[in-house]
Parts: C-alpha cells; sequence; structure tokens
C-alpha cells in the first residue's frame, strides 16, 4: 500500500494523532512527518512502513485507490486500542 501525504493527515485525524504523537508511535522524527504531510519531500519505504504499521496499530484501515482515490476508516471502536490524547 502506497501512503499518500492526504491520507496520513485523514488517518491522523481519525484517531486524534498530533504529528509529534505520530512520529512518537512511528518512531520517526516531527520534522519527517510534517514534511512528508506538507508534500516538502518523499518519504522511505521503511518510515511509509513505519508510519502505516503505527496508524493500523491505531485502528486505522487504509482503503486501496479505486475509480474515487485511496481513504481511510476507523476500525470499530470495541475492535481498536485506546491511545491519543484522550487516552494518554
Amino acid at each position: 500500500m502506497k501512503l499518500s501525504p492526504e491520507q496520513c493527515r485523514a488517518a491522523r485525524g481519525l484517531v486524534d494523532w498530533t504529528q509529534d504523537h505520530l512520529a512518537a508511535e512511528a518512531g520517526v522524527s516531527r520534522s519527517t512527518v510534517r514534511d512528508f504531510e506538507s508534500r516538502r519531500h518523499l518519504i522511505q519505504k521503511s518510515t511509509e512502513g513505519q508510519l502505516l504499521s503505527a496508524l493500523e496499530a491505531a485502528g486505522v484501515i487504509f482503503l486501496d485507490p479505486d475509480a474515487d482515490g485511496p481513504g481511510v476508516r476507523l476500525r470499530l471502536s470495541s475492535d481498536r486500542p485506546q491511545s491519543g490524547p484522550a487516552a494518554d
């Protein structure tokens, strides 16, 4: 799965994470998240995997692009771990 900057921002919004929180969960720098989401630079495949893994562990489901484009959704709350600013 290829992660787009828009999907990354939308996924963070679904789980109510800041860029700092995503960076910490994924083990990357905040500037990496910031620069990727603002399209300042591309990310390495390994970094993309770290971001995807962190967001998926929080309950985000990434939808493959189809005729309507890529998307994200959230697992039902009973199926996902509690994390983020409200649970910290």
